[in-house]
């Protein structure tokens, strides 16, 4: 009587089974990712944006203050005051400018230098151009994807860059618009101060 032997697992249907429940584990972990990646580049357009408008108003205001500025020096109305006054106009204005530029020039972050990460990130155009031709991109983006763990933390890597440039615009939009509501009201003093002055002069002289 021959004893039955129990038939052998499918070796290869097993690995398939392991790769793709592999493969669904880690688009179900990049998906959030990706989800925060566009909300970190849609603060980054809207962060932009503000400094475009913001740079427009200053500069309005600032044609329209140096266009008039020997008027202000002229003004019998100027005193010490006045003076100060415009000193700390054209500081803060200035840096203002400065800070906005700083905001608006593109900014490329490269978080790669770690070992446990890719060499290259193909996820942006950093990565990619620096590659010598297609086939050479071709070849190493399909081997990057067919590391799950490499691609989450392509991804993740992608992610950190775009979190600290974020971080490094808002704090100079922050103090662009600090030093932009200084120097508005800084120019409305000055325009009270000879508003008041040509008053004086009118009432008392």
């Amino acid at each position: 009587m021959t004893e039955k032997v129990p038939p052998s697992p499918d070796v290869s249907s097993k690995t398939m089974e392991d790769h793709e429940f592999s493969s669904r584990h880690v688009r179900s972990n990049i998906a959030p990712l990706f989800f925060i990646i566009q909300n970190e580049q849609l603060i980054l357009q809207r962060t932009d944006q503000k400094a475009f408008t913001l740079m427009s108003i200053l500069g309005v205001f600032m044609v329209f203050f140096i266009v008039h500025f020997p008027k202000v020096i002229a003004a019998n109305s100027f005193n010490i005051l006045s003076g100060i006054m415009v000193f700390i106009y054209f500081i803060t204005a200035t840096l203002g400018l400065i800070n906005l530029m700083l905001v608006i020039v593109p900014r490329i972050r490269n978080d790669l230098g770690h070992e446990e990460l890719p060499d290259y990130n193909v996820t942006f155009f950093g990565g990619i151009v620096q590659f010598k031709n297609v086939i050479e991109f071709g070849n190493y983006f399909v081997e990057t994807l067919e590391d799950n763990e490499n691609t989450f933390k392509m991804f993740a890597a992608q992610l950190f860059g775009l979190a600290h440039i974020n971080s490094y615009k808002n704090k100079h939009m922050k103090n662009a618009v600090i030093l932009f509501a200084t120097a508005i009201i800084c120019e409305l003093i000055i325009i009270m101060l000879m508003t008041w002055g040509l008053t004086y002069n009118e009432l008392f002289n």
